[in-house]
């Protein structure tokens, strides 16, 4: 058990030392949501953390896809960017993200209150399966939202893996703190809802008023995506996740 502690810090200071290329400093410029725009110092930490996601994370092909390196640096580029702002481990209880074509099938079951069971199948996008493996549809890590509509597949299902991983307050120690994220998402997810309700155009796309979990993947969204909108449009949460991630990209 040691020895296998020591060489995988060994490992991994060996990826942390590790410089891309140009050509995959160009992609993942290409791949980033806000481009070129990263500070330099921000900009080195994330080749480093992209090195030893790459290197320590399997990507499994499913439905006939092969993932090139290319699908790799896109993917961990943008997952990466979620604990850029951190000093702490990237991912470590994740084992395989898995990368379908396009969208996938998923079989569900549900109880009613008269415990009659449904079976159901649900068409996805990406999924986070606990904090052991991520899926995703490759034809959705491409598609990305237009000005004021915050779309990234990549970090809204590292986002969720994030808030399964902290019980639904990343990086939150304090209880007092714990107690003032879930009341603020609370009522910012009451408000989107009551929007929504009203027929309003919102920056949230209306699925975050599904529940807390889903609210803070999409508001992570717009966070990266959105970044200035998002500080306009809804300061105390977009305050409250720059807080969270320790990053702060309305001023990139």
């Amino acid at each position: 058990i040691v020895g296998g502690s020591l060489l995988a810090a060994r490992r991994r200071r060996r990826l942390l030392r590790h410089s891309l290329t140009e050509a995959e400093r160009r992609t993942l410029t290409e791949w980033l949501p806000m481009g070129g725009r990263l500070p330099p110092e921000l900009r080195d930490r994330l080749e480093r953390l992209i090195s030893v996601f790459v290197g320590e994370r399997r990507f499994v092909g499913c439905g006939g896809l092969t993932v090139t390196p290319e699908m790799k640096l896109a993917i961990a580029s943008q997952a990466c960017l979620l604990v850029l702002g951190r000093d702490t481990h990237v991912y470590d209880e994740l084992r395989a993200v898995l990368v379908y074509p396009s969208q996938f099938i998923v079989p569900e079951q549900w109880h009613d209150e008269h415990g009659v069971v449904t079976d159901e199948e649900r068409v996805l996008a990406g999924q986070a399966w606990a904090q052991s493996r991520i899926i995703l549809s490759w034809e959705d890590v491409g598609a990305r939202g237009g000005d004021g509509d915050a779309f990234n597949v990549v970090i809204h299902e590292f986002a969720h893996y994030l808030d399964h991983e902290s019980g639904g307050a990343p990086w939150i120690q304090d209880a007092a703190a714990r107690r003032r994220w879930r009341q603020l998402l609370d009522a910012e997810l009451e408000r989107l809802r009551n929007a929504v309700d009203r027929g309003e155009r919102t920056l949230l796309d209306p699925y975050a008023g599904e529940d807390r979990a889903e609210f803070f993947a999409v508001a992570s969204e717009a966070f990266f995506e959105e970044p200035r909108h998002l500080a306009q449009s809804l300061p105390e949460l977009y305050a409250a996740l720059r807080e969270t991630y320790r990053l702060d990209p309305a001023t990139w």
